[in-house]
């Protein structure tokens, strides 16, 4: 009896993730058979501005909530902390997703509230503890840019609340010519990317080239505010859409993707 295929065989995935943010995903890729092709358009750097970070971990005491955005910014914020304080048992913790609540633990610390379903800032608003939050003090830590809307809808809610930037998104500068290279050959089979800002960042590192590649590829997304973007670049085929942004609930998006074509 010949044993049977494994569900991601011949399947070739190309992972947009930071570099030092897919190893996970990719080793559990390769275990269901596929391959992961590495190509980030993502790299996470140091602030601009460093001060604002320093001054804001000077006077944590200060604040009755830390939220930290991603995974990230948990760690680019404590590893600043880490050998100068310690945390403030007066300051309670919360994160977006998952992986930044994971990503606490390795620091010793550990979220208060955590949404348990969908990782995003309307999840983290619908928790009983960011409902009456009038008169507290929170600082939210995260990258450059972004959604206003987590802040917006505290405030209005009574809370005082500072943005901090831990860290920068930048576009790598990349060649992506053995890339097109790959997908010419049909070794590109399915395209994931995690935000808005990557989908653009990879539309312009691949260039007129690679346009009508990428397009006429399937696309693997974590929410659903992507489905826009991805209609106004004129995508063939319906995106892909993972319950979130973790390895398992990509990969379980890759298996029924796959199960269904």
């Amino acid at each position: 009896m010949q044993p049977a295929a494994a569900p991601l065989q011949g399947v070739g995935v190309l992972v947009t993730r930071p570099a030092h943010q897919a190893d996970s995903l990719c080793e559990l890729i390769r275990q269901q058979g596929g391959t992961a092709i590495r190509f980030p358009v993502l790299e996470i750097r140091p602030p601009a501005d460093p001060k604002n970070l320093m001054q804001a971990i000077a006077r944590l005491e200060e604040f009755d909530w830390a939220v930290f955005i991603s995974a990230n910014a948990v760690n680019r914020t404590l590893e600043h902390i880490a050998g100068k304080r310690d945390w403030p048992k007066s300051v309670r913790i919360a994160v977006i997703g998952k992986r930044s609540a994971d990503e606490l633990k390795r620091f010793g610390l550990t979220a208060e509230i955590v949404p348990q379903h969908q990782f995003n800032s309307e999840a983290l608003l619908a928790l009983a503890d960011m409902q009456e939050v009038g008169g507290q003090r929170m600082v939210i830590f995260r990258g450059n840019g972004g959604r206003e809307m987590l802040a917006d809808t505290l405030r209005k809610r009574g809370a005082t609340v500072e943005y901090v930037e831990a860290y920068r998104r930048a576009r790598p500068h990349s060649d992506s010519s053995e890339l097109l290279q790959c997908w010419r050959q049909g070794l590109v089979n399915i395209v994931l990317v995690n935000s808005a800002e990557s989908l653009k960042n990879l539309v312009e590192m691949l260039g007129k080239a690679g346009e009508s590649l990428l397009t006429g590829t399937p696309l693997l997304v974590v929410n659903e505010r992507m489905l826009a973007l991805a209609e106004e670049l004129e995508f063939q085929y319906p995106p892909v859409v993972a319950d979130n942004a973790t390895d398992r609930a990509v990969v379980d998006a890759l298996l029924a993707w796959k199960q269904a074509n």
